[in-house]
């Protein structure tokens, strides 16, 4: 006969209390999800994705574009995509709590997350309410494009991104992302 495991729960709270020692500390319906600080090119990749879109959709005033970011949904989920793009009526100083719509989430996968990113995080996001979700593969040199959990499409060349609420689009090319990581 087996023996039940037990898992532990943990709260939004609970999190205040876990060490700052680089990993990232994440809550899917009170489950703890702990990846190691990214590598180099993880941030690199993930830094020039979010100046593309900062250029495009903050600085004219339309969003605001963080890295990482927080999903807040006490108690028990917050996530913390790489790039979480807003609406801008949500100023800079608001707590992640209070921020009610999310336009786009973005992973940058890594050895240590890829799991979590593409088979919990992605439909995750979802079902808070995320419209589009990108997995960007540095090895591949691709992103995962996903406006639906069964919705996915891989993009090698240019994603054109329709913002939200805005007669918008934003065209991110990817040559420009991957340049020079070899």
């Amino acid at each position: 006969m087996g023996m039940a495991v037990s898992v532990p729960r943990y709260t939004v709270d609970d999190l205040e209390r876990f060490p700052d020692d680089g990993d990232r500390y994440e809550l899917l319906d009170g489950i703890l999800l702990v990846t190691p600080a990214p590598r180099a090119v993880h941030q690199n990749v993930a830094g020039r994705l979010q100046v593309l879109l900062a250029n495009a959709v903050e600085y004219p005033g339309h969003a605001r574009v963080v890295g990482p970011g927080a999903i807040s949904v006490p108690p028990r989920t917050q996530l913390q995509p790489d790039i979480l793009v807003y609406p801008a009526r949500f100023g800079p100083g608001v707590d992640w709590v209070r921020i009610t719509e999310h336009w786009l989430a973005v992973e940058v996968l890594s050895r240590s997350s890829r799991v979590y990113d593409r088979v919990f995080k992605r439909d995750a996001y979802f079902a808070l309410g995320v419209p589009q979700v990108w997995l960007v593969d540095i090895a591949d040199r691709s992103v995962e494009v996903s406006r639906a959990p069964e919705a996915r499409d891989v993009v090698r060349d240019v994603i054109r991104w329709k913002v939200p609420t805005l007669d918008m689009v934003v065209p991110i090319v990817l040559a420009d992302v991957f340049a020079g990581l070899e």
